[in-house]
């Protein structure tokens, strides 16, 4: 398969998409980001890589972090978590306090912010300091010890952070949060804004792919059997309200920011990363919505 040529067909066809979608403008360092930037990147199992566009630019790569801390937390505390998180997609804005009340502090699922901020309160309990114990994380997956946090994002999102603060409180009413939720919101924030290229994620992304080994070091981050539970998950909740209908038009297992980046993979075979800023309604990457399905119906392979 001719990779390249592939992506940098998409790359030069969905351009003209610009202008379609809108940055995200309630955390106030992501507004500034120019929106007319795509890059795309694919790293395959054998070790060959490819990229197009502004696939070494760095952004923020938000909820697509919530893979890593969910990945962090499971390989220590195993099905200990989903007595705390739900597996279900919730039909909702990802983030919605409707549901919460009504399950007496039980987030849906691991990807919407209430899900997350519970399994970032498990990290903390976990490590003695968790936001250092993050990055060493992501940095072992991708292999690149230059990966750090964006500061003036997570200032902006902590300034911004009022309704997960609120999040955070109706689930600490029920005892589903441990921790001081300053300290949750704190290393949140800074979860959310790890700066990260689209080559970076593409190879942070192999150990899924390859049944929970990095490729890299040789560990076993994840058994076989949690790697192919994390991708479920991905599948069927990892865009939010819109989940279904990338499940039914990309086909692979994925995780999306508001930051416009979109991390997918095909499991004993590659991960691919498209990054654009401009989100469509869901809070997904408009161009990376479509540029994942124009993938994998162009090589003719996905999950089904």
């Amino acid at each position: 398969m001719d990779y390249q040529t592939v992506i940098e067909k998409i790359y030069g066809k969905l351009q003209g998409l610009w202008g379609q979608g809108k940055v995200a403008d309630y955390i106030p360092a992501l507004a500034k980001v120019n929106p007319r930037q795509f890059g795309i990147s694919l790293a395959t199992l054998d070790g060959q890589y490819y990229r197009a566009g502004d696939a070494e630019t760095c952004f923020s790569i938000q909820s697509i972090s919530k893979v890593f801390s969910l990945a962090m937390v499971t390989r220590h505390i195993g099905d200990e978590i989903w007595q705390s998180v739900g597996r279900e997609p919730s039909g909702n804005p990802f983030n919605s306090l409707v549901q919460l009340e009504y399950e007496h502090g039980k987030p849906r699922n691991p990807f919407i912010n209430a899900g997350a901020l519970v399994v970032t309160d498990r990290l903390i309990s976990l490590y003695p300091h968790p936001k250092d114990a993050i990055l060493e994380f992501v940095r072992g997956l991708c292999n690149n010890d230059d990966i750090y946090y964006d500061k003036e994002i997570a200032r902006s999102e902590r300034a911004n952070a009022d309704r997960n603060m609120a999040l955070a409180y109706l689930m600490k009413s029920f005892g589903n949060i441990r921790n001081d939720v300053d300290t949750l919101i704190d290393v949140y924030c800074h979860q959310c804004a790890i700066s990260m290229s689209c080559v970076d994620l593409s190879r942070a992304f192999l150990f899924l792919c390859n049944r929970g080994l990095n490729p890299f070091s040789g560990e076993q981050v994840l058994t076989g059997s949690q790697a192919k539970r994390l991708g479920a998950l991905m599948l069927t909740c990892g865009f939010y309200d819109e989940s279904g209908d990338f499940a039914f038009r990309a086909g692979v297992p994925g995780k999306s920011g508001v930051g416009g980046g979109i991390a997918a993979y095909i499991p004993g075979n590659l991960s691919i990363t498209v990054w654009s800023p401009e989100l469509n309604r869901h809070g997904n990457s408009l161009i990376g919505m479509e540029a994942l399905e124009c993938f994998t119906t162009d090589i003719g392979n996905s999950i089904f």
